[in-house]
């Protein structure tokens, strides 16, 4: 009995003990770090997005956000603010049965010498949804979730492609 027991634990370990030496290590919620110590967000103060992601760049404890463009390392510029949107994608009997929402924003990233770092982008983000007028006020709760679940996917999108930045090399000046 002893040693089966010393078998089980022995074929337990050595998988595990395989997968710590590959240098195998769960995803998680890791940030890159950023390619400059301060930026300055263009957003409005009261845009969910603009906030969301400050918070997102404030988690990550090494950029800082500035409040005056002129002393940020990156600017992000918003050129066509976040747009929402709801589309009929299908109907049965001449009515609605599903809906396909999208979530769309544009931006920029320019450096302190007015530099484009990264040229205008835009994501679109879409979602389908299945819809049923007897369900109205539940299914205008789970649009709103859907629209949180695409902000959220789009604050990483964002990040992502603001830690990909190459800035510049700096000439020092005589």
């Amino acid at each position: 009995m002893l040693t089966h027991r010393r078998a089980l634990l022995a074929l337990t370990l050595i998988p595990l003990v395989g997968l710590a030496g590959c240098g195998f290590q769960l995803r998680g919620d890791r940030q890159s770090s950023m390619p400059f110590k301060t930026i300055y967000l263009g957003f409005s103060p009261s845009s969910p997005l603009g906030v969301e992601l400050s918070r997102h760049l404030r988690a990550d404890g090494k950029t800082v956000i500035a409040t005056d463009p002129k002393s940020a390392d990156a600017i992000l510029e918003v050129v066509r603010p976040e747009q929402r949107g709801r589309a009929v994608l299908a109907m049965s009997q001449g009515q609605v049965s599903e809906y396909t929402l999208s979530y769309s924003f544009t931006f920029r990233v320019r450096g302190p010498q007015d530099q484009e770092l990264l040229t205008a982008t835009t994501i679109a983000l879409h979602r389908d949804q299945s819809y049923n007028p007897a369900l109205a006020v539940a299914k205008e709760a789970e649009a709103e979730a859907l629209y949180r679940d695409m902000q959220s996917d789009l604050i990483q999108q964002i990040l992502r492609r603001l830690a990909a930045i190459k800035p510049a090399p700096t000439t020092p000046t005589p």
